[in-house]
């Protein structure tokens, strides 16, 4: 497969990524909210602050067809620090919200959603992070490879809502939600810390950790 053929797949990962978070980000939302399980709620407020990144990533996946790309321009670093400020609200929406289900002792329905949504997005994201991989290898390109390390997050970040959700649904105690939605709120400041940095220091680096 040549070069072209290479960013033409790059391209379209970019473009699959983007919708997968938006129908994640509906689905978890709607029943984040439904259910009263805060940890899907925070999952899929994650999964619409990646689209905004992953526009970026498409951008630049378009420029990279044009020429050899080493460094963000002035659109992707608009949306690098746009990611970041929305992870660092979300952050403290998370932390904000498992406090209040603690004081109020609120319980989830349900969290048998997030089970489900957590185990279609570890194969998801899985695949997406071996085929980006594979293909910034074969371009030996900087940009995709750390476009690969970003998906890496979200598959992390989706065994934390498994192990959340299957422990509340197992065991019935709250808490497993809110410990959850904490591990949410970690990964998201770091996420927003990161993408504040890549946007400081411009030059996209291969050992970046997404948005």
């Amino acid at each position: 497969m040549n070069n072209d053929k290479l960013l033409n797949v790059a391209l379209y990962l970019s473009i699959i990524t983007i919708f997968y978070n938006i129908i994640e980000g509906i689905v978890s939302i709607h029943f984040g909210f439904e259910d009263e399980t805060i940890a899907l709620f925070g999952f899929g407020i994650d999964s619409f602050v990646e689209v905004i990144s992953g526009i970026g990533i498409f951008h630049m996946a378009i420029r990279m067809k044009r020429t050899n790309v080493e460094t963000h321009d002035k659109f992707e670093r608009t949306a690098l620090r746009i990611t970041g400020t929305v992870f660092y609200l979300l952050t403290i929406g998370l932390i904000a919200g498992a406090i209040l289900n603690v004081i109020y002792s609120v319980e989830p329905n349900t969290t048998l959603i997030g089970i489900i949504v957590a185990l279609f997005s570890i194969i998801t994201m899985y695949i997406l992070m071996k085929a980006k991989l594979k293909v910034g290898n074969k371009l030996n390109s900087q940009a995709i490879i750390a476009d690969a390390n970003c998906t890496k997050t979200c598959f992390y970040l989706s065994f934390i809502l498994l192990a959340s959700s299957g422990l509340y649904e197992i065991f019935g105690i709250a808490y497993f939600d809110i410990i959850g939605a904490l591990g949410i709120a970690y990964f998201a400041f770091n996420e927003g810390r990161e993408a504040f940095e890549k946007a400081k220091k411009n030059k996209i680096e291969c050992c970046e950790i997404c948005h």
